[in-house]
């Protein structure tokens, strides 16, 4: 058995820009009676050029710093879960620690796309054991707006901008929240099916050389949608047997917020009534691995989650990487 591992703050930030299906009318050949009735999307935050992947980071650590009642300077480790950083390098999360006025402390950035942040917390949660008064910044962070082909209808109404933000800590300092038990999940031989080839360097850029789709998200969301859903049911029931516990004994679920017709055939597949499911796809789109977070946070503060409930997480991301997480309050 691991050493417990405790959330003890949440938080998240959303750029100010608010854009409506209406809006995206105006940019690529669409309508908002498409996308809702294909992805259940009304609005998401498109980030302006002051607000990289680093900017929305630091709002949401702050936020989570604040409510866990710590400051900057009481964190040991960051690890920031993005594909859309500022830049290949400096990382996002060296660029966050700068931000928060810090120096020498581990950080790195962590790939898996949109189970970045359930990546994260099981690191942390490995971290924890070896390091019991760890308290560790874990970040999902996205501009998934900076590589979003906006001449491709199919991807580029799904997508927003956002950051959400945990603080993870060991049995030296417990939090109000248990994280219980995780399992994350890859397989990348149908990673094919979800890219971002261009930049890469077996798909170097090349100086001079116009950009072309290949540097921007390109899916097959038919098959996606079919590995998305098998995956996130088989993991979230290997976890739950794992603890001796079926979807009777969970609260709420919060899955990744990719779409709402992929929500649904969760909800479905695990026999689980639509009230006990976490959605805000709606307003917000699909943030990556900012996602998880972003919905956790809103669900506790909104009062969604009370004291004592016990709450499934579920993500599913290009790689092809998935996770799953189980939490008590």
């Amino acid at each position: 058995m691991s050493s417990p591992c405790f959330i003890s703050g949440l938080g998240m930030h959303l750029p100010r820009t608010l854009v409506t299906n209406s809006d995206l009318e105006h940019i690529v050949d669409t309508s908002d009676e498409w996308i809702r009735t294909r992805t259940g999307i009304v609005t998401r935050h498109f980030a302006e050029a002051d607000e990289p992947c680093s900017v929305l980071a630091y709002h949401a650590a702050c936020k989570a710093l604040e409510d866990a009642g710590m400051t900057a300077q009481d964190l040991t480790h960051i690890f920031v879960g993005t594909f859309s950083g500022d830049y290949n390098l400096p990382t996002t999360s060296c660029l966050l620690q700068d931000m928060l006025g810090l120096k020498g402390l581990p950080a790195f950035d962590l790939a898996a796309a949109c189970s970045g942040f359930l990546y994260c917390m099981e690191t942390a949660r490995a971290y924890t054991c070896m390091y019991p008064d760890a308290k560790i910044l874990i970040v999902g962070s996205e501009v998934t707006t900076s590589r979003l082909n906006f001449e491709d209808r199919t991807t580029c109404v799904l997508f927003g901008d956002g950051a959400g933000a945990a603080i993870v800590t060991g049995q030296g300092n417990p939090g109000r929240i248990k994280v219980l038990d995780a399992m994350l999940k890859a397989d990348g031989s149908v990673g094919g099916l979800l890219t971002i080839h261009g930049g890469g360097s077996a798909c170097k850029p090349v100086l001079g050389q116009s950009i072309g789709p290949e540097y921007f998200v390109e899916m097959n969301g038919r098959d996606v949608f079919k590995h998305a859903v098998r995956c996130m049911v088989e993991i979230s029931g290997t976890l739950l047997e794992r603890n001796g516990l079926t979807t009777d004994d969970i609260d709420l679920i919060i899955p990744h917020q990719a779409n709402i017709r992929i929500i649904e055939a969760i909800g479905k597949k695990l026999n689980v009534d639509s009230d006990k499911i976490y959605v805000n796809v709606d307003r917000i789109g699909n943030t990556s691995a900012a996602s998880i977070p972003i919905a956790l946070t809103e669900a506790e503060a909104s009062g969604r989650i009370q004291p004592g409930m016990k709450v499934l997480l579920t993500a599913f991301g290009g790689g092809f990487t998935w996770a799953s997480a189980l939490l008590q309050f």
